[in-house]
Protein backbone atom coordinates (compact mmCIF):
# COMPACT_ATOMS: atom_id res chain seq x y z
CA UNK A 1 0.00 0.00 0.00
CA UNK A 2 0.99 3.46 -0.99
CA UNK A 3 2.43 5.72 1.93
CA UNK A 4 -0.32 7.68 3.14
CA UNK A 5 0.35 11.76 2.87
CA UNK A 6 0.78 13.39 5.83
CA UNK A 7 -2.46 15.42 5.79
CA UNK A 8 -4.36 12.08 6.00
CA UNK A 9 -1.93 10.47 7.93
CA UNK A 10 -2.52 12.75 10.56
CA UNK A 11 -6.15 13.35 10.61
CA UNK A 12 -6.39 9.30 10.47
CA UNK A 13 -4.06 8.94 13.30
CA UNK A 14 -6.76 11.65 15.26
CA UNK A 15 -9.39 9.28 14.67
CA UNK A 16 -7.71 6.44 15.16
CA UNK A 17 -6.93 8.25 19.28
CA UNK A 18 -10.21 8.92 19.41
CA UNK A 19 -11.94 6.32 19.12
CA UNK A 20 -9.50 4.20 20.76
CA UNK A 21 -9.83 6.72 24.09
CA UNK A 22 -13.46 6.15 23.57
CA UNK A 23 -13.80 2.25 23.43
CA UNK A 24 -11.57 2.48 26.87
CA UNK A 25 -14.47 5.05 28.02
CA UNK A 26 -17.30 2.97 26.93
CA UNK A 27 -15.42 0.16 28.40
CA UNK A 28 -15.37 1.57 32.03
CA UNK A 29 -18.84 2.68 31.94
CA UNK A 30 -20.34 -0.92 31.17
CA UNK A 31 -17.91 -2.32 33.82
CA UNK A 32 -19.35 0.78 36.42
CA UNK A 33 -22.91 -0.21 35.18
CA UNK A 34 -22.30 -4.09 35.57
CA UNK A 35 -20.38 -3.94 38.75
CA UNK A 36 -23.37 -1.86 40.00
CA UNK A 37 -26.29 -4.25 38.57
CA UNK A 38 -24.47 -7.13 39.67
CA UNK A 39 -23.59 -5.96 43.55
CA UNK A 40 -27.18 -3.99 43.94
CA UNK A 41 -29.60 -5.37 46.27
CA UNK A 42 -31.88 -3.37 44.69
CA UNK A 43 -33.60 -5.21 41.76
CA UNK A 44 -35.07 -2.02 39.47
CA UNK A 45 -31.32 -0.97 39.57
CA UNK A 46 -29.83 -4.07 38.93
CA UNK A 47 -32.93 -3.90 35.47
CA UNK A 48 -31.76 0.01 35.11
CA UNK A 49 -27.89 -0.73 34.89
CA UNK A 50 -28.73 -3.69 32.22
CA UNK A 51 -30.93 -1.12 30.65
CA UNK A 52 -28.62 1.72 29.89
CA UNK A 53 -25.50 -0.96 29.10
CA UNK A 54 -27.99 -2.11 26.09
CA UNK A 55 -28.19 1.36 24.98
CA UNK A 56 -24.32 1.82 24.66
CA UNK A 57 -24.42 -2.05 23.13
CA UNK A 58 -26.83 -1.27 20.77
CA UNK A 59 -25.89 2.43 19.67
CA UNK A 60 -21.88 2.60 20.45
CA UNK A 61 -19.77 -0.81 21.08
CA UNK A 62 -20.03 -2.05 17.27
CA UNK A 63 -19.14 0.82 15.43
CA UNK A 64 -16.73 2.22 17.72
CA UNK A 65 -14.93 -1.12 17.47
CA UNK A 66 -14.78 -1.32 14.13
CA UNK A 67 -13.62 2.26 13.59
CA UNK A 68 -11.16 1.62 15.64
CA UNK A 69 -9.97 -1.54 13.91
CA UNK A 70 -10.27 -0.22 10.36
CA UNK A 71 -8.45 3.09 11.77
CA UNK A 72 -5.29 1.39 13.09
CA UNK A 73 -5.05 -1.24 10.06
CA UNK A 74 -5.02 1.54 7.39
CA UNK A 75 -2.30 3.59 9.54
CA UNK A 76 -0.45 0.59 10.29
CA UNK A 77 -0.54 -0.40 6.42
CA UNK A 78 -0.42 2.99 5.04
CA UNK A 79 2.75 4.24 7.48
CA UNK A 80 6.38 3.16 7.61
CA UNK A 81 5.48 0.97 10.83
CA UNK A 82 3.48 -1.52 8.55
CA UNK A 83 1.60 -4.34 9.86
CA UNK A 84 4.34 -6.63 10.58
CA UNK A 85 7.09 -5.23 10.83
CA UNK A 86 7.31 -4.19 14.51
CA UNK A 87 6.01 -6.92 17.22
CA UNK A 88 4.23 -3.63 19.21
CA UNK A 89 2.02 -3.11 16.23
CA UNK A 90 1.70 -6.77 15.49
CA UNK A 91 0.09 -7.09 18.81
CA UNK A 92 -1.65 -4.50 18.93
CA UNK A 93 -3.84 -5.86 15.26
CA UNK A 94 -4.66 -9.21 16.98
CA UNK A 95 -5.58 -7.50 20.15
CA UNK A 96 -7.99 -5.31 18.73
CA UNK A 97 -9.26 -7.70 16.07
CA UNK A 98 -9.56 -10.27 18.88
CA UNK A 99 -11.48 -7.40 21.57
CA UNK A 100 -13.71 -6.79 18.67
CA UNK A 101 -14.79 -10.19 17.85
CA UNK A 102 -15.43 -10.65 21.43
CA UNK A 103 -17.09 -7.21 21.74
CA UNK A 104 -19.96 -7.61 18.76
CA UNK A 105 -20.48 -11.67 19.20
CA UNK A 106 -20.48 -12.32 22.77
CA UNK A 107 -20.69 -9.15 25.13
CA UNK A 108 -23.65 -7.39 22.98
CA UNK A 109 -25.57 -10.64 22.67
CA UNK A 110 -24.48 -10.74 26.71
CA UNK A 111 -26.27 -7.41 27.45
CA UNK A 112 -29.25 -8.15 25.47
CA UNK A 113 -29.87 -10.94 27.24
CA UNK A 114 -28.72 -9.62 30.71
CA UNK A 115 -30.96 -6.72 29.79
CA UNK A 116 -34.12 -8.92 29.18
CA UNK A 117 -33.39 -11.06 32.39
CA UNK A 118 -33.02 -8.31 34.63
CA UNK A 119 -31.56 -10.49 37.14
CA UNK A 120 -27.42 -9.93 37.93
CA UNK A 121 -24.68 -11.85 35.83
CA UNK A 122 -21.19 -11.85 36.62
CA UNK A 123 -19.44 -12.16 33.26
CA UNK A 124 -21.36 -8.58 32.41
CA UNK A 125 -18.36 -7.34 35.05
CA UNK A 126 -16.03 -10.00 34.04
CA UNK A 127 -15.75 -8.99 30.57
CA UNK A 128 -15.47 -5.50 30.86
CA UNK A 129 -12.30 -6.00 33.21
CA UNK A 130 -10.57 -7.94 30.28
CA UNK A 131 -10.99 -5.23 27.76
CA UNK A 132 -10.41 -2.30 30.09
CA UNK A 133 -7.13 -4.62 30.52
CA UNK A 134 -6.62 -5.06 27.08
CA UNK A 135 -7.25 -1.55 26.30
CA UNK A 136 -4.79 -0.33 28.50
CA UNK A 137 -2.41 -2.80 27.67
CA UNK A 138 -2.09 -2.07 23.88
CA UNK A 139 -2.18 1.79 24.92
CA UNK A 140 1.12 1.45 27.03
CA UNK A 141 3.07 -0.48 23.85
CA UNK A 142 1.24 2.19 21.56
CA UNK A 143 3.78 4.98 23.82
CA UNK A 144 6.76 2.37 24.36
CA UNK A 145 6.68 0.86 21.01
CA UNK A 146 8.86 -2.24 23.13
CA UNK A 147 10.14 -5.46 21.49
CA UNK A 148 11.47 -4.34 18.12
CA UNK A 149 10.88 -5.58 14.83
CA UNK A 150 9.95 -8.72 13.74
CA UNK A 151 11.68 -11.79 11.33
CA UNK A 152 10.08 -9.45 8.60
CA UNK A 153 10.64 -6.40 9.61
CA UNK A 154 14.58 -7.03 10.02
CA UNK A 155 14.37 -9.02 6.74
CA UNK A 156 12.75 -5.79 5.38
CA UNK A 157 15.01 -3.05 6.93
CA UNK A 158 17.94 -5.59 5.86
CA UNK A 159 17.05 -5.26 1.95
CA UNK A 160 16.17 -1.91 2.35
CA UNK A 161 19.49 -1.29 3.87
CA UNK A 162 21.52 -3.62 1.36
CA UNK A 163 20.02 -1.28 -1.78
CA UNK A 164 21.18 1.35 -0.23
CA UNK A 165 24.38 0.85 -0.54
CA UNK A 166 26.96 -0.54 -3.14
CA UNK A 167 28.07 -4.19 -2.79
CA UNK A 168 31.82 -4.30 -1.56
CA UNK A 169 32.50 -7.34 -3.19
CA UNK A 170 30.47 -9.47 -5.92
CA UNK A 171 29.56 -11.68 -3.65
CA UNK A 172 25.82 -13.23 -4.21
CA UNK A 173 23.21 -12.29 -2.04
CA UNK A 174 23.00 -15.95 -1.52
CA UNK A 175 26.86 -15.81 0.42
CA UNK A 176 26.52 -12.47 2.30
CA UNK A 177 26.13 -13.44 5.68
CA UNK A 178 22.81 -12.85 7.80
CA UNK A 179 22.94 -10.34 10.50
CA UNK A 180 21.78 -12.34 13.95
CA UNK A 181 22.27 -15.70 12.30
CA UNK A 182 24.26 -18.41 13.54
CA UNK A 183 26.02 -21.57 11.52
Amino acid sequence: MKHLQRPARRALLVVHVAVSVAWLGLSLGLLTLGITAYTTQDLSLTQAAYRAMKVFADWLLAPVALVTLVSGLVLSLGTPWGLARHRWVWIKFWITLATATATIFALRPGITHAAAAGVPDVSLVAAPIVSTTAYLFMTAISVLKPWGLTRRGRRLRLSATSRTRAPATSRKAVDVPRPGRTA
